[in-house]
């Protein structure tokens, strides 16, 4: 089975010079055009099979898989921040949701009400049970109060331990040491520092849920220097630290999380689904046109010999055998294929899956690094220094072109492939044809 022969690959999505050049509305919009395509068919190349909620939720085979699509976005697109931050932010709003109503009054919903042209931000009306807790303190006024006076009596200077505070060795994960940073981090400072860079003085309200676990998430994610710096606008950060300021509710995230999902679904989701139907790598792409450029090559030379002599018309037609092997074979590799690989549905292992053994990780985990490492450490995405990179560079170019291969296990991706290749083969067999059979329609050239 395969799709229409009209099918088309998805077309490579740049990446915008600034998130703030997209209005907020053409972000919904596209994001909601993508969850409406992904499940009505197969939208702009990308098959319901591929779909960008279907590759979260783990439905898919590899090369297609949730692992292989953080490992793209580490080491090609140079933007797996994106996607750690999208996992860890899905994860906290499924376990604030499931906090005890006493204790999600605490940070209640934000709210960023933009009527009659002026802005108006706060946090929504505290509950009884919120203003019960907070009787008696600064905090119990819904008035504004400014810095200095919230700050010359904070009963919660303390804070108390958070219903996700997790000690590692005797050490809460808001300072631990991270090799990767050169030494001892110490989220809670980091994160006051990021409220100090927009002229947010006020700590924040200690005594909410999950403070700690955000405190980490800004000094990692929001935070100038972060190890994995979200890059967004200077408004939606300092929009951001506002909010995070007075509540630690999942809407406080509503505008950040609308840039870094519509960076995922509509223009990392694409380059991945695109890249991942390369079945080669580079060197043998390169190799492939160098055949295809070769078997035109011998066509044409065939052509025009047979003209040039004294043989009958009908030998110019074993003209078509060099030309439709080398077209098809550059049309193919032109998109990333490799013939003969695609007739054993086979791919080439990437760089940093060759030199892994099976007992060890290969790149992101879903299983594993989906709360612990995405959300509990601050490991940089740098990757330069990673063992793979230098014992590849090293490797000799003709290694590189016989790699070693692993079968396609994702039935939809075989089927993109699959179409290509016939489109590969149909174009090669309509170009030969009207090439030989413009060389048969010249006279005999009768010199030998």
């Amino acid at each position: 089975m395969v799709y229409p022969l009209t099918y088309r690959r998805p077309e490579r999505v740049p990446r915008p010079s600034s998130s703030s050049s997209i209005s907020g509305e053409t972000k919904q919009r596209s994001i909601h055009d993508s969850i409406r395509s992904g499940s009505s068919g197969t939208s702009h190349g990308i098959p319901e099979a591929l779909s960008f909620d279907r590759i979260i939720a783990g439905g898919v085979c590899p090369p297609c898989t949730l692992r292989d699509f953080m490992n793209f976005l580490k080491y090609i697109e140079l933007s797996a921040e994106n996607l750690q931050f999208f996992l860890w932010f899905r994860d906290y709003s499924k376990r604030f949701n499931e906090l005890p109503e006493s204790e999600k009054a605490l940070s209640p919903i934000w709210i960023d009400d933009k009527t009659n042209g002026e802005a108006r931000t706060g946090p929504k009306a505290m509950t009884r049970d919120a203003a019960g807790i907070l009787k008696g303190t600064d905090f119990a006024s819904e008035g504004t109060i400014s810095e200095s006076e919230k700050a010359a009596s904070n009963p919660f200077f303390t804070p108390p331990r958070t219903p996700n505070s997790v000690e590692r060795g005797g050490q809460s994960f808001d300072t631990y040491e991270d090799s990767s940073m050169g030494g001892r981090v110490d989220h809670t400072k980091r994160a006051d520092g990021a409220f100090d860079s927009v002229g947010l003085k006020w700590k924040p309200l200690t005594i909410q849920p999950y403070r700690e676990e955000i405190n980490r998430i800004i000094s990692i994610y929001i935070a100038d220097g972060g190890s994995r710096q979200l890059n967004l606008s200077s408004k939606e950060r300092t929009a951001l630290l506002h909010a995070l300021q007075n509540t630690t509710n999942p809407s406080a995230f509503k505008d950040v999380m609308s840039t870094v999902e519509w960076s995922l679904r509509c223009q990392a989701h694409p380059n991945f689904i695109r890249w991942t139907i390369c079945n080669g790598n580079r060197p043998r792409v390169v190799f492939a046109r160098g055949l295809g450029i070769g078997g035109i090559v011998a066509g044409l030379i065939t052509a025009v010999v047979l003209t040039l002599s004294n043989a009958g018309r009908a030998w110019r037609v074993m003209a078509l055998i060099g030309f439709f092997i080398g077209i098809s074979t550059l049309i193919a590799a032109w998109k990333g294929m490799c013939v003969v690989l695609h007739g054993m549905h086979h791919r080439h292992l990437r760089p940093w899956e060759l030199f892994t053994s099976d007992d060890e990780p290969q790149g992101f985990d879903p299983k594993t690094d989906s709360v612990d490492t995405i959300s509990s450490h601050s490991s940089s995405n740098s990757w330069e220094d990673e063992p793979w990179v230098a014992k590849y560079e090293h490797r000799n170019v003709v290694r590189k072109i016989f790699d070693r291969e692993v079968w396609i296990q994702e039935p939809a991706l075989r089927q993109i492939q699959d179409t290509i290749f016939i489109q590969a083969i149909l174009g090669a067999l309509i170009i030969s044809a009207v090439a030989v059979g413009i060389f048969c329609a010249i006279p005999k050239g009768n010199y030998f």
